[in-house]
């Protein structure tokens, strides 16, 4: 129990630090923009800033700057003459020039009072000068100067006269006078004429503003362009409005985040952990290996992590950047089903607010499918060859499906980004071989290439069993093809079976003539000078001996399991039963934990199948059934006795696949041990036959035939 909530807790707090550190990796743009300067209008570019690829878009600033200059360019519009104006003007010219005609007939007034009754007017200003001349004229001469003022005045006022153009108005009533009036009189008739000139045409903003906005949406918008490499701003260049729209349009600055931008990220990151957290509860084999598991976590996020700090503010690096190398080793480590599924958020996540994020998240998808379906199992070299092509040749052509239709398509770009996408296929391909050994080493793991290299016949520790142990050898090459047969037909791992098998015995090349596979005929047996506990532990340290072995040889952890558990904690029946028959029958006089092998039991299928197929092989190549159905009974119970002493116990085996293990068994020993065709026998035959000793049993020479000393010492029960 208590190891259960130790295992939930390490759970738990893996997916804690996986979501929180996977929401970092989408946010680390936020961190990047508040400690970098913000480049503003008004200040002056720090270095010379180029695009990083071609673009055109609509400029909003330079538009709205052209709608300003059109609407100003419009004149300001005032409304037609009032003729009101004038008649109310001339009006007011009648009145003064009938009180002026008042004051000039009034017998009783003195001079002076005149000269102060004509300054006392409202709506003119006569001085005292003027004031003298017009009472100095004739009536016939101030009648003529009359009707010409009025004449003069309503001439003006015809006019349009703004209120900004009054003066000028004013300034053009001498050159209305007639020139019939004398020089003096003339004068009289513009003075009187210019102090009721006023304004009759005023300035309308209703028409004027509607006339502006006209202008305003005659202007269509303003589209910008630049072409990769084209220097936006200078070093030392005042930035305008302009350029910051351009830096901002291309994401060579960006906006400030909003609470929107953290929501979303969140979002993102919650949805993608309840994908992989269905997935993990659907494969809960990934959630009992904790190592594998975080093993899984470390590699995404370091992926992530890496990428988005590598690739954030750049155009070309997204492309650039080895992403299928997670689904490579994902595929290699822990097979395609998880790398394809792992390989789908990591995608989404990656491509995370980039520019052109869709066609990033397409592209590193496709690729790392493409890779890890063209990869397979990964047991040849030239698989990685391909999966390398691969990545690469979707994703060309994903940048092409993605960059071709895009407006103003810059076609050397395009070409540009595929051959990224080559060098993406290089990369991910090189890194996953080296990546996948340190990590394999490190972790105790076995991967494809690792154990197609451990398997060839020229192994160091292969070639000390075959020349000291050949026997041995030749049974492991057996056992070998008998397991893989075995494995293929359950879904186990065919490759790892094989390989596994081919060292199961490796400790048996440091004391090769104890056990009879190795022996010459005739020779003593070394056992038969030994009490049975001490035969028992020789025979039991070829497991140690093989392990210091692999460990010397520096063969992976998972091969060292099937030497520790091909024997499991079997015991070694023949030794035993010649102790307790030593012992007067008595077994409590006997520790058989000297006669027990060291374990452990078998903890995979692989291991298991290692097992049977181990003693199957060793009691059929004993004792020769006759036919198919006795040796299926030798097998069945040979099986049966590994599974009644719990030996299988810790493997997830079920009764269907041992019966299959069984047929797949007896499918290939009936066509290793099939009888012999008997030959004639002539006398040159009988004598290189009585001259010959076989040292495995065959058709010929039947096990009770062969001088195996001690039965026991094959130790293969």
């Amino acid at each position: 129990m208590e190891r259960t909530n130790q295992k939930n807790f390490f759970l738990g707090l893996l997916l804690l630090v996986s979501l929180g550190l996977t929401f970092l990796a989408l946010e680390m743009p936020v961190f990047t923009r508040l400690s970098a300067p913000q480049l503003e209008a008004g200040q002056v570019a720090p270095q010379d800033i180029v695009a990083p690829r071609a673009i055109t878009y609509v400029s909003p600033e330079i538009t709205e700057q052209q709608k300003e200059t059109a609407a100003r360019a419009v004149a300001s519009i005032y409304t037609s003459p009032d003729t009101g104006i004038a008649r109310r003007q001339l009006e007011r010219l009648r009145a003064t020039l009938a009180y002026i005609s008042n004051v000039r007939s009034d017998s009783f007034a003195q001079t002076e009072q005149k000269i102060a009754d004509l300054a006392a007017l409202e709506d003119i200003h006569v001085d005292q000068e003027t004031a003298q001349k017009i009472l100095a004229l004739t009536d016939a001469r101030w009648q003529a100067v009359q009707q010409e003022a009025i004449v003069v005045l309503e001439q003006v006022m015809r006019n349009n006269i703004r209120e900004d153009r009054v003066e000028e108005a004013r300034r053009s009533v001498p050159a209305l006078v007639s020139l019939a009036l004398p020089e003096e009189q003339a004068a009289l008739v513009a003075e009187l004429v210019s102090g009721f000139v006023a304004p009759n045409s005023f300035f309308s903003e209703s028409l004027t503003g509607a006339a502006r906005e006209r202008a305003r949406e005659s202007i269509e918008p303003v589209t910008v362009s630049f072409v990769q490499g084209e220097t936006i701003v200078q070093r030392g260049q005042v930035l305008s409005v302009t350029d910051i729209e351009a830096l901002q349009e291309l994401e060579l600055i960006q906006s400030p985040y909003t609470w929107k931008d953290w929501v979303s990220a969140g979002s993102l990151v919650l949805v993608l952990a309840f994908f992989l957290l269905l997935y993990l509860r659907r494969k809960p084999h990934l959630t009992q290996d904790l190592r594998g598991l975080t093993v899984i976590v470390v590699l995404f996020l370091v992926t992530l992590i890496a990428g988005r700090m590598i690739v954030t503010g750049h155009t070309i690096l997204p492309y650039a950047f080895p992403l299928a190398t997670f689904s490579l080793i994902m595929a290699s480590l822990f097979g395609a089903e998880a790398a394809l599924v792992f390989t789908l958020p990591l995608s989404i996540l990656f491509a995370y607010d980039l520019p052109n994020a869709l066609s990033v998240n397409v592209y590193y998808l496709l690729a790392g499918f493409f890779g890890v379906f063209t990869l397979g199992s990964g047991h040849r070299m030239s698989a990685y060859f391909w999966s390398g092509l691969a990545i690469s040749v979707a994703g060309a052509l994903a940048i092409l499906a993605y960059g071709l239709p895009q407006p103003n398509t810059d076609l050397i770009g395009v070409a540009t980004l595929m051959g990224i996408s080559l060098l993406n296929g290089i990369a991910s391909t090189t890194l996953t071989i080296l990546l996948q050994f340190f990590l394999a080493q490190f972790l105790g793991m076995t991967t494809a290439l690792q154990l197609m290299e451990i398997s060839r016949p020229d192994h160091k520790l292969m070639q000390i069993l075959l020349r000291k142990a050949p026997g041995s050898y030749q049974h492991s090459l057996q056992v070998a093809n008998l397991a893989e047969q075995a494995a293929e037909q359950i879904g186990a791992d065919t490759l790892l079976t094989r390989v596994g098998a081919l060292y199961h015995d490796a400790g048996k090349a440091l004391n090769p003539f104890y056990f009879i596979e190795n022996q010459v005929s005739n020779n003593l047996n070394p056992h038969d000078d030994l009490d049975p506990a001490t035969s028992a532990a020789t025979i039991i340290r070829h497991v140690t001996d093989g392990l210091e072995l692999a460990q010397k040889h520096r063969l992976p952890r998972r091969i060292q399991d099937f030497i520790a558990e091909h024997h499991g904690t079997m015991i070694t029946y023949y030794q035993y039963a010649k102790a307790v028959e030593a012992a007067g029958g008595d077994e409590s006089k006997i520790d058989r934990n000297k006669f027990r092998y060291p374990g452990p039991r078998p903890q995979s299928r692989e291991t298991a199948i290692l097992m049977l197929a181990d003693g199957c092989e060793a009691r059929v190549r004993a004792e020769r059934p006759k036919d198919a159905d006795e040796l299926r009974a030798m097998i069945r119970s040979t099986v049966d006795n590994r599974v009644s002493t719990g030996q299988l116990h810790d493997t997830d085996l079920t009764l269907k696949e041992l019966d299959k293990i069984v047929e797949s068994f007896t499918t290939t020993l009936r066509g290793i041990y099939h009888p012999r065709i008997e030959y004639p026998r002539t006398e040159k035959s009988e004598e290189l036959a009585a001259s010959s000793t076989p040292t495995v049993p065959s058709a010929d020479h039947p096990a009770s035939e062969v001088p195996i000393r001690s039965s026991a010492t094959s130790e293969k029960a």
